[in-house]
């Protein structure tokens, strides 16, 4: 009877053990959930921080003036952004080309079959429609595409081609990244940060597609190369204002909703592109405002569509455009050569037989005026467009992609030879772009809920931040836990319950980009953005964690320590603990990353983790290297998922 007795004593201590701990869980849940932040603020913030760094068109009194300027950028931007790290070296490469079978085009013209290498081994599908009848030296044109998966079949970039086919133009059709016969999952836009990561540029391969392209036109040898043009919808756009802005040799530009000003970007949220359109440090150097008066005095149209239902609609986009580049063109005396077109019909995200014509006015006014018998009015050839499979190029049975690429640069990374601490920890500082951010702050409330103590703060982060934390203590605490997650601290009560049993105080954060500092719509382009506008998300969270550690430290009058959970809160606190020795005292990292040569093993990509793409990190520092800056504090990785 005692033993029964015994035995319902203690299952009755148990379920209440139990019980008390899941209402406990319950009321911390309902604490970490206690909103602090107003609902835009963090959208209102990073906009606010972007278009503070973004570069203003300068005030010019001279084409010569302007001249300076515009070669400093062209100078800035290929040497500082596309061709960093291994780019110098492919950039040097010489181009191997491919000659395949021609193939019968229409009346006028036949369609060449080849391939090429944007860098050695990475092989690219191209078209080169020719005239019937070579002569003399004839206008080129090199047509890009953008978003499209059928890529250089696309019927209405096949119309374009065989349309200036037919009136006496070499064209090259070439076929872009991820799209038509390159659509791999090793292409995909955001896995070119993998190479960022490794300390090379992952434009360059985008940059040198097409300049490559431009070198094969010029070579042909009926090229003539004052008549050099290129046109592109979309990512096509985009590809066209990069390479014409970069490249002199383009003598004629139409992009065609392809781009606007970061400025533009930073406020109209469809306008934020993907990883190539803001790459790494781009906004430092210049703006495509900056590389639209580039075009100065060369023939450039500027196409954009009135109701355009993806990106660059006409009203938003084109205008600070054209604020930027006619003062520029007038410099020269060359207003005439700046033009625009608002597609009305059908206004829709189109490069269709309005959009089109307007670029075969501009062929004629720029490439063919001494000729009476130009007709901008479009030659039907629908008839004419070829299936997608008699259109494929023979490739290699092994091409380099953006993952097979960053594999092989980070085979012997990192290479930063042996620094002394303080040494390494500037550099590290270097690389994420780490702030010492002062706090002030802001209690915004309290409760008591049993015997748990909650305070609620904004901490502003010099002028650029505000980041909340839900301040956690039961009794009298032994000592101080920072606690964040990828997933926000609503989802730390768990963890919050445990510390406080072993009586710590708990600092739940949120820091930038993560739970109730998450940007509301297209995250992860806005860590994109920061990334273009010379900054690194992952130096703002790390930034944020170090100042809150600091604000602690003062107030407590003792260091903390982290508890992360996720690889990327991990790497984070990792930084964070590296860079700040005196107010954090140690890390607990569950399901880290131990080596960031996981994140390409595992083919990751930037719209998954963006602040994991650090430009440069792996080159100097992988996960070991950071933890050995925290010694002689511990760091614990702790492995919680399959």
């Amino acid at each position: 009877m005692r033993c029964r007795f015994s035995i319902s004593v203690f299952v009755a201590a148990c379920w209440l053990s139990s019980a008390n701990g899941f209402a406990g869980t319950n009321i911390l849940q309902s604490l970490l959930q206690h909103s602090i932040l107003d609902t835009n603020l963090p959208l209102t913030e990073v906009q606010a921080f972007c278009e503070a760094r973004v570069l203003r068109m300068p005030k010019v009194k001279s084409a010569a003036e302007w001249d300076r300027i515009a070669e400093r950028m062209r100078r800035d931007t290929l040497d500082k952004v596309i061709f960093r790290g291994e780019a110098k070296a492919w950039r040097d490469a010489k181009t191997q080309v491919e000659w395949q079978e021609t193939i019968e085009g229409g009346p006028g013209y036949h369609i060449r079959k080849l391939r090429y290498e944007a860098l050695p081994g990475l092989w690219i599908p191209a078209l080169l429609y020719e005239p019937d009848k070579l002569a003399g030296k004839m206008p080129v044109m090199l047509a890009v595409n953008g978003h499209d998966s059928k890529g250089k079949a696309a019927p209405y970039k096949q119309i374009r081609c065989i349309n200036m086919a037919k009136r006496g133009m070499i064209v090259l059709n070439v076929e872009w990244l991820f799209m038509g016969q390159l659509r791999t999952d090793g292409f995909l836009h955001y896995r070119m940060n993998q190479l960022d990561l490794c300390g090379t540029s992952g434009l360059a391969p985008f940059y040198l597609a097409m300049s490559r392209g431009l070198d094969l036109l010029m070579a042909h040898k009926h090229a003539d190369p004052f008549r050099v043009a290129v046109s592109g919808l979309s990512g096509g756009g985009w590809q066209t204002i990069v390479i014409s802005a970069f490249d002199k040799r383009v003598m004629l530009a139409n992009p065609v909703a392809g781009y606007s000003s970061f400025l533009t970007r930073v406020r109209f949220l469809s306008d934020l592109g993907d990883s190539e359109q803001q790459p790494s440090d781009l906004a430092t150097v210049t703006d495509y405002a900056h590389m639209t008066a580039m075009r100065a005095p060369r023939p450039t149209l500027l196409t954009y569509n009135a109701k355009d239902q993806c990106c660059f609609r006409a009203d938003h986009a084109l205008p600070p455009l054209l604020d930027a580049a006619q003062p520029i063109f007038a410099l020269y005396d060359a207003s005439r050569h700046l033009h625009s077109h608002i597609n009305h019909d059908p206004g829709t995200h189109n490069f269709e037989k309005d959009n089109r014509e307007a670029f075969y006015r501009m062929v004629g006014d720029f490439f063919c005026a001494d000729d009476p018998n130009f007709n901008a009015q479009e030659i039907p050839s629908e008839a004419e467009v070829k299936t997608n499979s008699l259109l494929q190029v023979t490739m290699p049975k092994e091409n380099l992609d953006f993952n097979k690429i960053a594999l092989a640069l980070s085979r012997n990374l990192p290479r930063q030879a042996w620094l002394p601490k303080q040494a390494a920890r500037a550099k590290l500082r270097q690389i994420v772009h780490a702030k010492d951010y002062p706090v002030t702050t802001e209690r915004v409330g309290s409760e008591e809920r049993d015997d748990v103590r909650a305070t609620y703060w904004k901490l502003k982060m010099g002028n650029d931040w505000t980041v909340p934390v839900v301040e956690l203590a039961r009794g009298e605490p032994k000592g101080t836990v920072i606690l964040v997650s990828e997933n926000g601290r609503k989802k730390l009560a768990d963890d919050a319950e445990r510390l406080l049993a072993e009586g710590r105080r708990v600092l739940a954060v949120d820091p930038f980009f993560f739970g109730e500092s998450r940007i509301p719509q297209r995250d992860f382009l806005y860590a994109l953005l920061v990334a273009a506008v010379g900054e690194r998300s992952l130096g703002l969270q790390a930034s944020q964690i170090a100042a809150v550690a600091r604000w602690s430290h003062k107030q407590h009058r003792a260091p903390v320590t982290i508890v992360a959970r996720g690889p990327r809160s991990s790497l984070f606190s990792l930084v964070a603990a590296a860079l700040e020795d005196r107010a954090i005292a140690g890390a607990t990292l569950h399901d880290s990353f131990r080596s960031l040569k996981e994140i390409i093993t595992q083919n990751q990509a930037a719209d998954k983790m963006p602040e994991m793409f650090c430009f440069g990190l792996l080159e100097s520092f992988d996960v070991p290297q950071l933890i050995s800056l925290c010694a002689p504090r511990t760091v614990k990785l702790k492995k919680e998922t399959p």
